[in-house]
């Protein structure tokens, strides 16, 4: 039997502007800014925030060639990924890959502490970008920090 995830570990928006979009979630939501970051390995600037234990994290691309670029340019701002935590990355891919699972990542991607991969395509996920995660996000020198701690 498959071992469900323990929790969701964050959500992404993705977004246009950065510094709007900060400026409406912490102005309707109240929402207290965490850290904001830049993954230049992701091609993405990030500001993260915690509802709870779950990190919502608003992302602008870096790049026109980004992920995040992409996916706005063909369905607008919005949710782009949906982050679930694991007990381990590689050996949750490992059972995906046995039970015949086609994975996006081949093997575990690592940022901020973090090792995490994406798996099944958006398609086969109800048209939602899913991700794996493990490890406890810190900020680390795999970005770049604009605030946090």
């Amino acid at each position: 039997m498959t071992k469900k995830p323990s929790r969701i570990d964050h959500i992404c928006l993705a977004v246009k502007d950065l510094s709007a979009a900060r400026k409406t979630y912490e102005d309707v939501l109240g929402l207290e800014l965490d850290c904001e970051y830049i993954a230049e390995s992701e091609y993405i600037k990030v500001a993260r925030y915690y509802i709870g234990e779950v990190a919502l994290e608003l992302m602008e691309s870096t790049s026109p060639d980004g992920e995040v670029a992409k996916f706005i340019e063909k369905k607008g701002e919005g949710v782009f990924l949906i982050s679930y935590a694991v007990d381990d990355v590689e050996k949750k891919m490992d059972e995906l890959k046995e039970k015949g699972h086609t994975l996006i990542d081949k093997k575990p991607r690592e940022l901020c502490n973090n090792r995490y991969a994406f798996i099944n395509p958006p398609q086969q996920m109800c048209g939602v970008l899913t991700e794996i995660v493990d490890g406890d996000f810190e900020l680390d020198d795999s970005v770049k920090t604009m605030t946090g701690k």
